[in-house]
């Protein structure tokens, strides 16, 4: 079977690790891919929003399977344009179809379908410079800090946490009148809950379903959670709070309750689910989906799947996922992601990267890097994600962080702290 990745982050690095160790495999290719993903396959130079180009390469390369990393191609439709070509929609495609998607693609269409299907969520009201009056009046009802959401994708970006009542409503209308771009032409209110935060990840065929590893990543860029956010600064799993007695409540309560919401509002959804989580009192409540997997919680969750990922991708493909064997390591995986100087703002690229040969015992899944001539060089914020196992998690940050002290890039910065709240 030929398996084409779609991105180029760590996540995509770690899909083609696993991806390489299954015997259903001939070849791998990643669009585009990274320094690192080329050990495991062919790199595509092709914008993952590129469905022209990515067409040609799937019919070119006779590709089997197409496995979509990041959530813009599948906001996109890159799902929809495979079913509607006659050449293409026999070829699976592991990712939502834009329905689906908007799950991810709207935080007011999943606020709604939350409400709609009694999933636990905290108390929110969508603004539009229509009904700015009213949104006025629920932002005054809540306690700080108050959280503004731009409804569309943001690269990460669209969330606002105020703690100044008069500060909040400047940045609603700032919002409204485009800060954000199109994305924040509706911008969702919520009521700001207090607890610890987790991933929680289901792969799903639309009917049947399996849990991976929870984990728990770190999105501020300073240690102690403090500063600005980011893509994710690490990760680790499991997470101690995420008890059997825990875990069966979010079964119960969300994603049990997504599922057969997606059914019955007619979704067909064959992927990933990201369910980001806060614990309230050991209750949980749910944040906000997300249509793919997490980056920089891929890297660790991965480290720990004893499964054959692609024989899952089958049976998301074929529907019989409940068929399929998954298998969870017991140990402990970290990931702790070495960024630019600068991210999450203006940073430097073309930065050579050494000594990587230096590392053992950890796993180096790149993410923003390319290859220079004789050099690998830095290509974006986040740069490599060095992920390790231990009996704990102590013992994996302890090998993550011995191995990230080893690489060198001009300005690097790592995280030292993951794992302080747990």
């Amino acid at each position: 079977m030929n398996i084409l990745i779609i991105g180029s982050g760590g996540r995509e690095h770690a899909f083609a690790w696993k991806v390489s160790q299954s015997p259903k495999i001939d070849h791998i290719f990643i669009a585009p891919g990274n320094a690192g993903t080329s050990e495991y396959g062919t790199n595509l130079n092709i914008e993952v929003t590129d469905f022209q180009k990515i067409r040609r390469a799937v019919l070119n390369e006779n590709i089997d399977m197409v496995v979509v990393g990041p959530e813009v191609p599948l906001v996109e439709g890159i799902h929809d344009f495979f079913l509607a070509d006659e050449q293409l929609k026999t070829i699976p495609v592991i990712g939502p179809k834009s329905c689906g998607a908007r799950l991810e693609g709207s935080k007011n269409f999943a606020k709604e379908f939350m409400l709609r299907h009694q999933i636990p969520t905290a108390a929110y009201f969508s603004v539009t410079k229509c009904n700015l009056e009213q949104g006025i009046v629920f932002l005054r009802s809540l306690k700080p800090p108050y959280v503004l959401k731009a409804d569309g994708l943001a690269a990460g970006k669209g969330v606002l946490i105020i703690k100044d009542i008069n500060e909040a409503e400047q940045s609603l209308y700032e919002m409204l009148e485009g800060l954000f771009g199109q994305a924040s032409e509706t911008v969702v209110i919520e009521e700001f809950l207090t607890g610890i935060e987790c991933s929680v990840f289901a792969i799903t065929d639309g009917k049947n379903y399996k849990i991976l590893p929870v984990a728990k990543d770190y999105k501020r860029i300073g240690e102690g959670d403090t500063g600005l956010n980011t893509g994710g600064m690490g990760a680790i799993s499991p997470v101690p709070f995420a008890d059997d007695v825990f875990m069966k409540k979010v079964e119960e309560r969300i994603i049990l309750r997504t599922i057969n919401g997606l059914q019955i509002d007619n979704i067909e959804y064959k992927g990933f689910i990201f369910f980001g989580l806060i614990n309230v009192n050991s209750e949980p409540y749910l944040i906000e989906y997300n249509v793919r997997m997490g980056d920089p919680e891929t890297e660790a969750v991965i480290l720990r799947l004893k499964s054959d990922l692609v024989d899952l991708f089958e049976g998301v493909a074929k529907g019989d996922l409940a068929d399929r064997q998954i298998v969870i390591d017991t140990d402990s995986a970290v990931t702790v992601m070495l960024v630019a100087g600068g991210y999450p703002g203006i940073y430097e690229k073309g930065d050579i990267i050494s000594d990587l040969d230096k590392t053992t015992g950890s796993i180096l899944f790149h993410s923003g890097t390319k290859i220079s001539g004789n050099d690998i060089v830095t290509n974006g914020g986040r740069v490599l994600a060095v992920s390790s196992k231990g009996k704990d998690f102590r013992e994996a940050l302890k090998l993550s962080y011995l191995n990230a002290s080893k690489i060198q890039f001009k300005n690097m910065y790592y995280r030292k702290d993951l794992g302080f709240d747990l």
